[in-house]
């Protein structure tokens, strides 16, 4: 028995024997007396028993069963579902294996286990929340971020967008790594699905802002000088939306709790889905989409939408891509990246003047084109013709030329009497005619001091 049972057991033994008065025995169990005198007369005709609970030992109506909880920890402990947290292994559960269970139920269950969920606390802490925008459309967060989405070491770079009103996914697209495309894919599936938004909450990446942009002095700016656009800035200048460059991650914490989310999640539901290859991923994430903001979405604070829609004569192609300016000669060809290329003119296309200016849009989606005042060309590769070189006639071998011993500049032995004395020595002599008669090529004599 346990001790409440106990102190109700010698609180009736008393009331039976008449040491207490009904009145104390109330109070002393803190019961109502109509309740003492129903526990007295139980306690007489069933003895202690009556003070036993009927459904101690009896295992509850609601509860779950052996075989339900069995299921469930299995379920858990697979290779499809040990990675995946808590509340997202309960929405699997109803998706994928269609078992419902609450989620305090099965936190419960599972923790009884000594099952811990796979994603970590951070310690709180207190922050300053910026309030969300009312419109949708108004603000979408950008950024991207690298993370190992197939389970393997090799990480891969997702981008995506979100909106900052209702913390709605507006685009998802995966890369090998950070890259202009994956940007530009992302504004695609935003622009075909939602519309335009007014502006765009980035990084300070080198793809949204120049890095020349934070070397320009107060000077510099009040002189007018200006940083040429990035091609991203390019494309939202033509779209219309403006590009708000944020100092520091926290200032754009949606998307980046959107991050936290997804590298909890994707790896598991690519698992289950069998995605292993980035096209793969890129198919999978255009369903995944609408069940994300299923989930997470909320309501915005103004039901009229800031969205633009994209206008019939925007073509996406010819704005999300490289574009740089050529000129054209008269033949109608230009010179991009050391190549050259011809612009093809046809019947209903008029043929460009002498050094027009072009734009030379490239993009994997639309490919090598050429735009000139809005109108498009095709341009082909050209190879200019080769100047033949012409073969210079072989150079006459030269040969040194020597001068003869008539020249004024030599002395011979020929030209010069035989100097002679009579009286002399033969050394003297012969040590002059060394020095005065011989040619330049001879060297030089040397003098002994013992002469």
């Amino acid at each position: 028995m346990s001790p409440e049972q106990l102190n109700r057991h010698s609180v009736l033994r008393k009331l039976i024997d008449g040491d207490l008065t009904l009145a104390q025995a109330a109070s002393s169990l803190n019961l109502s007396k109509r309740q003492v005198i129903r526990l007295k007369k139980g306690f007489i005709k069933e003895g202690p028993g009556i003070l036993v609970h009927k459904n101690s030992g009896r295992k509850p109506a609601h509860a779950f069963s052996e075989e339900f909880v069995a299921t469930i920890i299995s379920l858990k402990q697979s290779d499809l579902y040990r990675h995946a947290n808590f509340l997202h292994f309960q929405e699997l559960l109803l998706r994928q294996e269609q078992i419902s269970i609450s989620y305090s139920a099965l936190h419960a269950l599972l923790t009884k286990a000594k099952i811990q969920s796979p994603k970590k606390r951070r310690r709180f802490k207190p922050h300053r929340r910026r309030k969300r925008k009312l419109q949708e459309g108004l603000l979408i967060q950008m950024d991207a971020t690298p993370f190992a989405w197939f389970g393997t070491e090799e990480s891969y770079a997702l981008h995506g967008a979100i909106d900052d009103a209702t913390g709605k996914v507006v685009g998802l697209y995966l890369t090998k790594h950070e890259c202009l495309m994956g940007y530009w894919e992302v504004i695609r599936q935003m622009g075909l699905q939602y519309g335009i938004p007014v502006s765009l909450y980035t990084d300070r990446h080198a793809i949204f802002l120049s890095t020349a942009a934070g070397r320009l002095s107060i000077e510099d700016q009040l002189a007018g000088k200006l940083i040429n656009d990035t091609q991203f800035s390019r494309a939202m200048k033509e779209l219309g939306v403006t590009i708000i460059p944020a100092r520091s991650p926290q200032a754009k914490g949606r998307v980046e709790r959107l991050w936290e989310t997804l590298q909890s999640r994707l790896p598991v539901e690519f698992q289950i889905a069998g995605v292993s290859s980035i096209d793969q991923a890129n198919e999978f994430l255009i369903q995944y989409i609408p069940l994300l903001n299923q989930r997470f979405a909320v309501e915005p604070g103004h039901a009229v939408s800031a969205f633009r829609p994209l206008a019939k004569e925007v073509d996406l192609d010819t704005v999300l891509c490289v574009k740089l300016t050529r000129s054209v000669d008269a033949g109608g060809v230009f010179s991009f990246y050391n190549r050259h290329f011809k612009v093809i003119a046809t019947p209903s296309l008029p043929i460009l003047p002498p050094k027009a200016k072009v734009s030379v849009l490239v993009s994997p989606r639309s490919g090598f084109v050429v735009q000139y005042k809005g109108t498009l060309y095709q341009a082909l590769p050209y190879s200019k013709p080769v100047r033949q070189a012409t073969v210079p006639p072989a150079a006459k071998q030269k040969t040194p030329w020597k001068p003869p011993d008539t020249h004024y500049h030599k002395y011979g032995h020929t030209l010069v009497n035989k100097v002679s004395f009579e009286d002399s020595d033969q050394d003297i002599i012969a040590m002059l005619e060394s020095i005065f008669l011989s040619r330049y090529a001879e060297p030089a004599v040397t003098f002994s001091r013992d002469i």
